[in-house]
């Protein structure tokens, strides 16, 4: 079956943060006030309007299909195997490229990620454009960070904490924003913090060698010759479900909805 647009799920990852949380079962069954994430996700997907879901699976990958299989989403749900090898965030993406064939746009979406994000108007909007790929951002505090020219387009990468950057060119070019600071005339740019929540043409990766391999690093690369652009994002609220203080403030948030 054809679909203009494909959602994808990142679901395959060992879910170390939630520790005890993830001994016998996969992050993407980790439960939120009694329902696991994975059918938050596909729900909130469908209610957004995406009805062609692939999801990626290496980590207790079993409950993963047959917990689909059980479940009669009003969706075409397919599996992308990472069984034999984790792929990380940008490998999973390149892996299942050939099921985004059919697709104008495709959205990924971390399992880990809760949201009332209006997917469905910005997918609409991002079909709109010229653009190849849109990172959802905020303007939120963390020490990892995507950094934008004055056009929105991807320029680089920071680890604040590490006091690390990754350049789209030359990082002769660039220099960190304390030594930029001092001396002047300097490239602007600024720092947005990733949603785990992204648009893209879904031939976008297919270029791309089959092998893991960090997302944002492949969007670095990309940005060289395609234009990668920040949507920013204020939605009532968002919650990175990865560690288990965070997935109990999104369990107190969401009983008040």
């Amino acid at each position: 079956m054809k679909h203009d647009t494909t959602a994808m799920i990142l679901a395959a990852g060992l879910g170390t943060r939630l520790k005890a949380l993830t001994q016998d079962k996969p992050k993407a069954l980790v439960e939120l006030n009694g329902k696991p994430l994975l059918q938050h996700c596909i729900e909130n997907l469908i209610a957004n309007g995406f009805y062609h879901i692939v999801i990626n699976v290496h980590h207790f990958s079993e409950q993963i299909i047959d917990f689909v299989k059980l479940h009669q989403f009003d969706a075409d749900i397919e599996i992308s195997d990472e069984r034999s090898l984790l792929m990380d965030t940008g490998g999973g993406i390149v892996k299942a490229t050939p099921l985004f064939k059919d697709s104008k746009a495709v959205l990924v979406h971390n399992v880990d990620i809760i949201s009332n994000v209006n997917l469905g108007e910005i997918c609409r909007q991002f079909l709109d454009s010229e653009n190849d790929a849109w990172l959802l951002t905020q303007d939120r505090e963390t020490n990892r960070k995507l950094l934008f020219d004055d056009e929105n387009r991807l320029v680089g990468w920071t680890n604040k904490s590490e006091e690390k950057f990754k350049w789209v060119y030359n990082e002769s070019a660039l220099r960190p924003f304390d030594r930029l600071r001092a001396q002047g005339p300097q490239p602007y740019y600024k720092e947005m913090a990733f949603s785990g929540l992204h648009f893209f043409r879904s031939d976008l990766f297919a270029e791309f060698e089959d092998k893991p391999q960090s997302v944002i690093d492949l969007y670095l690369n990309l940005a060289k010759t395609n234009r990668i652009i920040s949507k920013p994002i204020q939605p009532d609220y968002w919650f990175d479900l990865g560690k288990p203080e965070q997935l109990l403030a999104a369990e107190n948030y969401i009983k008040t909805l």
